[in-house]
This record gives structure tokens, sequence and C-alpha cells, in this order.
């Protein structure tokens, strides 16, 4: 599992001080974009290649609250690969404690937004990074 650290800001937070819960999914991207980086796969390179990967499904449990000025770790792992799309898990903790579990799916689309299978190469750089989400 790939982990970052973020500092959660005040503009991150609700009326209550607490995370607003659509932030999660933007906290679930900045790990996935993490997670190419470390697998030498900037996205920004990706896209210019003519590979996008939109969402088609995106999961998030909660659990306990991030509240301002925390900071979170993001853990990301890829966990499915087909023959055109990914599945990522991600984990948030806070100081070891799970605040939020969550899944996202994307379909390998082209600059024409139509379904395409993973080039040769690149599938088989993601497929020595498939771990188990337990």
């Amino acid at each position: 599992m790939n982990i970052i650290e973020k500092r959660i800001a005040y503009a991150d937070t609700d009326k209550m001080g607490m995370v607003y819960y659509a932030n999660y999914l933007v906290f679930f991207e900045r790990g996935r974009t993490e997670w190419f980086r470390e697998m030498g796969l900037v996205y920004k390179k990706v896209e210019e290649d003519g590979l996008f990967f939109p969402v088609v499904f995106a999961e998030c449990k909660y659990f306990a609250p991030a509240k301002y000025d925390d900071i979170i770790e993001i853990g990301t792992k890829l966990v499915e690969i087909t023959a055109a799309s990914i599945t990522f898990y991600y984990e948030i903790k806070c100081q070891g404690k799970l605040l939020t579990a969550g899944k996202t799916k994307h379909v390998l689309v082209n600059s024409a937004l139509k379904p395409i299978k993973f080039p040769k190469e690149f599938r088989q750089t993601l497929e020595g990074h498939i771990e188990n989400i337990a």
C-alpha cells in the first residue's frame, strides 16, 4: 500500500469542523495520483499518451471524522485489473485510527472516450502491483 500524508485544511471541513464527506473522494484521487507516480507512471504523461481513467464506481465507508489540522494518512493500492478497467482500494487513517475506507473503479478510455484494452506494457506494469484488500 502506498501511503501519503496530508494536513486537513480549514477549506476541507464543514460547519461542524469535520472533513466534508465528499472531500474523501478528493483524498482518494490524491492517493491514486501519487500511487501512479510511485509506479513510475506520471498521470499527466499517461493522459498525453491519450489514455484516461474516468471513475465509473465509487464507494466510501465512514467510521470516524477527520478534523481541521489533523494529519491524515491516505493509503492506496491496486486491487483488480481487467481487460479495460482497474479498481483501487483506499484507507484513510489519523494517528493509526481508521477513518474511512473505499474503492474506485476506472475504465480505460481513449481521447474519444471509447473504452479500450490496456496496452500490453502498461498492463504488465500494473499487474506487478496488484495487492489484496486484507
